[in-house]
């Protein structure tokens, strides 16, 4: 089972398990995630589920298509590892991402 450690704001990290083929953000609700509102449920219809992807993990992932770029125009203090956590589906490949939650939504 791939693991994704989240780091929150304040750097406390908390490392969950995940499934195959479910989404980050469906991870970080089923697992009571700080500072992930997931508001639309996974739509991507808000950025109330923005993460920052850590620098070594953004090759691994498919690019961001043309809505998820659109909606992080939403988001606060959007970087270039900027992603919505409801677009990244974990594979095996992605045992071990890590991820950082904005200190806002």
């Amino acid at each position: 089972m791939p693991k994704i450690t989240f780091i929150d704001s304040k750097g406390t990290a908390r490392d969950v398990d995940a499934n195959v083929g479910s989404s980050i953000m469906e991870t970080a609700v089923q697992n009571m995630i700080p500072e992930i509102d997931a508001d639309c449920g996974g739509a991507c219809a808000c950025a109330t589920c923005h993460v920052y992807v850590a620098d070594e993990w953004i090759s691994k992932l498919k690019p961001k298509d043309d809505m998820e770029d659109s909606m992080l125009d939403f988001a606060e203090d959007v970087k270039d590892s900027s992603r919505l956590s409801c677009q990244i589906l974990i594979t095996k490949e992605l045992d071990g991402i890590v991820v950082t939650t904005p200190e806002t939504q």
